[in-house]
């Protein structure tokens, strides 16, 4: 969407262009939020006065605590309410902010000239896109251009304020102080003849060792090793499997049609994909253009469609391009778009009536990065996704606990820490770890060198447990005694409280892909996320097709059944922040979750028939 600014705002901002900020309010104000810059980032010089920034303002929520208590009856597989999702209608009447929170903003923005404002479905978070100077003089603060080691420049600032009567309506404004930059998690890309993972050994299962090719895994060898082959699916007409967008990246058609030429070509004609571009994101079928290729875009892309088209080619594909995300250049005269991508694609998605099943992300970043009151909203709107019936896989990352010599918390004191991801740290998404070799599958991993000429780095399949957020009721029988175990091991390197992570995890190394016309591998949790996402797409299928709701919100149904679906992963550790990191164990541990999925298995647990 583009926002402009009103003749009456540009008439305010013109006469207050001399006078001191903080501007016109009928409370003094005072500091809401700081928050460090993290490591990796150095101020650069004052930002652009006269460019335009998107600020996005989250109002308080009026009965969200009611909506999470009717997230987890309809999430929770022993309660009567279990599968009655809730309308868009409701859920918008859940969190939609008092009058009186409603009146207050408006009234401050309305006093200061902000009029052209735009709202989403529940009109709990509002958009106005404004010159940086006044966003400067409305919040009480100063942006600076800020400079990522990767050449990536963002507006921000470390501090801000609000009038004091606001405080209690107004959680979160962003972007402010928010500094992550929305990573796709794909470790490696290498053109064909990948090396075998150190220790590997052969299948002894002659229909595994068959199909399946340690140096190139293909969707045949999903489907043997997940034993999805031969089901068909029954609903298709009813059902979706969705995957996400951000930083330029759209998924590349004659790309796709390569693949499955190759490797599914009863697929040809049938596999295709809706496209939605949200915030101006990107929309193209390609080819590449030259910027594109020097720049590598699309290969997460293609990852993402190939992998879900791979194992559930008959159910429709949707994918989401989000605009606006960083990294972003500026320069004078250009508009600062940078937006925070997960809000504006999450607040379009619960805009729409209708939203699919089941959704997968191969984006994240360190969840210190994000301040506290933003991903707490943020992870609200994932509940509210989930009240709606739909499924949200997030990979767990791709450097263990944390890359090395990079683990430290971003308190000001630098003290060593275990850095987890954001949005993985959140309890209303379902989180997607990487394993690697077939019998036994261990958890993903591969050492820094050199592959096939090319210096690489550390991949490892990520593990956490967030700062933020509390360890949910789901995971309290498997956590604490995992925690146990490791005793004074990393004491004080995470929080043992905390949501911890992966819940589940599937094969992510050295997938089979196509990317500019040519064939070649490609590893990371961004491709044990979508390979996941089509496969539960599938026992969603079976579900609908025996007249049951989709599983909606994963994770109560997981930790109370769905896990005996799952095939325990014994072996690996996530290595990481100079360490060997924590270690896989038998039963649920945050590296591999409860392990990898067993299709017949899960879609009897789920109630449905093959």
């Amino acid at each position: 969407m583009q926002f402009t600014v009103s003749a009456l705002l540009a008439a305010a901002f013109a006469a207050q262009a001399s006078l001191a900020s903080p501007i016109s309010s009928r409370t003094p104000y005072v500091v809401k939020e700081t928050h460090h810059v993290p490591r990796g980032w150095t101020k650069v010089e004052r930002s652009n006065p006269n460019g335009r920034i998107q600020l996005q303002i989250g109002l308080k929520q009026s009965n969200m605590q009611g909506l999470i208590k009717q997230l987890h009856e309809v999430s929770d597989p022993d309660h009567q309410r279990y599968g009655n999702h809730l309308s868009a209608d409701e859920v918008d009447q859940l969190v939609k902010p008092t009058k009186e929170t409603s009146h207050l903003v408006g009234e401050w923005l309305s006093d200061n000239g902000v009029t052209d404002v735009d709202y989403n479905s529940a009109k709990d978070w509002i958009t106005v896109s404004i010159p940086v100077e006044f966003a400067e003089r409305l919040l009480d603060t100063e942006y600076h251009n800020y400079q990522h080691k990767d050449g990536s420049i963002v507006a921000r600032t470390t501090r801000w304020s609000l009038p004091r009567h606001l405080h209690s309506h107004i959680d979160t404004i962003q972007p402010t102080t928010s500094f992550f930059r929305s990573a796709p998690q794909a470790a490696t890309y290498m053109s064909l003849g990948a090396v075998e993972p150190e220790g590997y050994k052969k299948p002894n299962n002659t229909e595994i060792a068959k199909v399946c090719n340690v140096t190139s895994v293909s969707p045949e060898c999903f489907a043997t090793l997940y034993k999805t082959k031969g089901y068909k699916t029954r609903a298709a007409n009813k059902n979706s499997v969705a995957f996400n967008n951000f930083l330029a990246e759209v998924p590349i058609r004659p790309d796709l049609k390569l693949f499955l030429t190759k490797y599914r070509p009863e697929a040809l004609p049938s596999v295709n994909f809706t496209s939605h571009s949200i915030d101006n994101g990107p929309e193209q079928d390609g080819p590449l253009t030259p910027e594109q290729l020097a720049d590598s875009t699309s290969k997460e892309a293609n990852l993402d469609v190939q992998a879900i088209s791979g194992i559930s080619w008959k159910t429709p594909i949707v994918s989401f391009s989000t605009g606006g995300s960083p990294p972003f250049n500026p320069d004078v005269g250009t508009p600062d778009n940078s937006n925070e991508p997960y809000l504006a694609w999450v607040n379009w998605l619960l805009s729409q009536k209708s939203i699919p099943p089941i959704i997968s992300t191969s984006y994240s970043d360190d969840e210190q990065t994000v301040p506290r009151s933003y991903a707490e909203r943020v992870c609200n709107q994932f509940a509210v996704v989930g009240a709606r019936g739909s499924t949200l896989f997030f990979s767990s990352g791709d450097h263990g606990v944390g890359g090395d010599d990079t683990c430290f918390s971003n308190d000001g004191k630098n003290t060593t820490k275990f850095v987890p991801g954001f949005p993985p740290s959140c309890p209303y998404v379902t989180v997607v770890g990487a394993t690697m070799n077939f019998e036994p599958e261990e958890s993903a991993y591969r050492a820094p060198g050199l592959y096939n000429g090319v210096k690489k780095g550390l991949y490892s399949s990520g593990a956490g447990f967030s700062n933020y957020f509390k360890r949910p009721s789901y995971q309290d029988k498997v956590v604490p005694p995992y925690v146990k175990a490791l005793g004074d091991q990393y004491a004080g390197l995470y929080a043992k409280e905390g949501r911890a992570y992966p819940d589940l995890a599937a094969q992510g190394l050295y997938f089979a892909y196509f990317w500019n016309g040519t064939e070649g591998t490609i590893s990371g949790t961004s491709a044990s996320t979508p390979l996941t996402a089509g496969i539960f797409a599938l026992i969603n299928d079976a579900l609908i097709a025996s007249g049951r709701p989709a599983l909606g919100f994963l994770n109560p149904w997981l930790y109370k059944k769905g896990y005996k679906g799952l095939t325990d992963i014994t072996k690996g550790s996530s290595y990481g922040c100079n360490s060997k990191g924590l270690p896989v164990t038998e039963g649920w541990d945050p590296i591999t979750g409860f392990g990898t999925p067993n299709f017949p298995k899960l879609v009897e647990l789920a109630g449905a028939k093959l």
